[in-house]
């Protein structure tokens, strides 16, 4: 049982607990009034676009681009309140509207409107099939690239943006998310120090534990100590990698990795 834990404890640290990554809001410069926020969650494998823009106009956003809406190849997505449907897939092809991609593949969770703003939550697989739609495997999609236009009149019928006045432009990074379990696991963890460590640890919140076990990285336990005072005596202790299981005194367990010099 203690090899599965310890094993577990291995996983968790390092192939990571967050299974999902964001941009959070990112505005488009110049500022134009279009926000774009990219959520990629690794357990249902999807992604979530929340995408802000003016509610009185079309808007739309180019995925995976960098340069002018129309001008290059790559996927978009653009908003009219008068098409059906609302939302529509697209595909650059050059100095023209953007046409409609063979496969529809966003589904519009929310559609919001707040004064002037309208507020779209879609949602769509991180890969798929289609050649036109930019693909955002998990593991791989660290940055991405994004430009939204508008017209500059209000006006519901895609057409032409009116210029470069009317087009916007960003590049994010992702960053991990704590989910719910995550943060518990942050609020439990024990830290403690130097690490690697040739004598002694010390623990900066030895009030919240009861007991210590050390264990090889076999699994065999190798002692179990009860903190006098915040440090523990590791000397005779053989250089090498030993994994502490930390009782809290609340029931909890926490475990950390030392490296033994």
């Amino acid at each position: 049982m203690k090899n599965i834990v310890l094993f577990s404890f291995l996983l968790i640290s390092f192939l990571g607990i967050s299974q999902q990554k964001t941009t959070g809001d990112v505005p488009l410069s110049p500022n134009i009034g279009i926000t774009a926020n990219f959520t990629l969650d690794n357990t249902t494998s999807t992604v979530t676009l929340v995408l802000k823009g003016p509610s009185d106009r079309w808007f739309g956003l180019g995925i995976g681009v960098s340069a002018g809406f129309s001008m290059s190849a790559g996927d978009a997505v653009v908003y009219s309140a008068v098409t059906t449907p609302k939302l529509t897939d697209r595909n650059f092809t050059g100095f023209v509207q953007p046409p409609l991609d063979s496969s529809q593949d966003w589904t519009i969770v929310s559609d919001l409107v707040a004064g002037s703003v309208r507020t779209l939550t879609l949602t769509r697989a991180l890969t798929n099939s289609d050649p036109n739609d930019y693909q955002m495997p998990y593991a791989t999609t660290n940055s991405i690239s994004f430009a939204g236009p508008r017209p500059a009149s209000a006006t519901t019928t895609v057409g032409p943006h009116g210029g470069t006045a009317n087009v916007g432009y960003a590049t994010a990074s992702f960053t991990s998310v704590l989910g719910v379990n995550d943060t518990e696991m942050t609020n439990k963890k024990v830290v403690f120090y130097p690490n690697p460590s040739k004598e002694t640890i010390t623990f900066k919140n030895v009030d919240k534990i009861k007991s210590v076990d050390i264990y090889e990285s076999a699994g065999r336990k190798v002692r179990s100590v009860k903190p006098d005072g915040e440090s523990i005596d590791v000397r005779d202790l053989k250089p090498g990698i030993y994994y502490l299981e930390i009782t809290l005194k609340d029931g909890n367990l926490s475990y950390e990795k030392l490296i033994k010099e």
